[in-house]
């Protein structure tokens, strides 16, 4: 297997771990909707997720890899970034699981143009926004109109959140220089990654704002 194919394999094992771990934090998550409809929104949205995971699983069985081992190997940070941000309200619930498919979805949008072509197919349908969040931003809205003094918390969580993501991903980069140096390749790495983190900064500012936040 070459340097890039490992490379890919890796990458797609970090994600999976990523998308393992997303699942049943969401599924603990889910015990505080309120509603019916909420249960079932979230329920859309782990189904995407667990949609992901398959599409992973499947290219890391076909490079010869093992779903579980993956799991297991990179489990480790994920598992932690949901302990530091474990939500305590509804509302928690609702801005980290936005802002989670927004990051998402930023990972890809900034990645994209970097990415070998033979990655990309599969990185924009496990990447890209699902949408199945965005009924999150309406009851956000809705709850900061109706009480203006919940937006200031909300919005400190909404920092802590994106300052978490971006720890954590760090981490995850610093272990893996292979999936580094594939994302960011040639002599200006640092660089590129810095830049990538302040974009990625960028877009949370306006996901925030869309949520009443900013």
């Amino acid at each position: 297997m070459s340097n890039n194919a490992a490379a890919i394999r890796k990458l797609y094992e970090v994600l999976l771990a990523g998308e393992f771990a997303a699942c049943y934090r969401l599924i603990e998550e889910s015990s505080m909707a309120p509603t019916t409809g909420d249960r079932v929104a979230i329920a859309r949205l782990i189904a995407a997720e667990m949609g992901h995971f398959e599409v992973l699983a499947e290219e890391i069985r076909a490079q010869g890899g093992d779903p579980d081992a993956a799991v297991a190997a990179h489990a480790r940070v994920f598992d932690e970034y949901h302990r530091v941000t474990n939500p305590t309200s509804w509302l928690e619930v609702l801005v980290k699981m936005h802002v989670g498919d927004g990051l998402a979805a930023d990972f890809y949008a900034e990645m994209a143009d970097v990415m070998p072509e033979e990655v990309r197919p599969t990185m924009k349908s496990v990447m890209a926004e699902t949408g199945s969040s965005r009924f999150a931003v309406d009851q956000v809205r809705a709850a900061v109109e109706a009480d203006p003094s919940a937006a200031s918390p909300l919005a400190l969580w909404g920092r802590r959140l994106l300052g978490e993501a971006i720890t954590h991903m760090q981490w995850v980069l610093a272990e893996e220089e292979d999936v580094m140096a594939l994302l960011f390749e040639g002599d200006a790495t640092l660089a590129n990654a810095a830049r990538f983190f302040d974009n990625m900064a960028a877009r949370h500012a306006q996901r925030m704002a869309d949520l009443s936040l900013a």
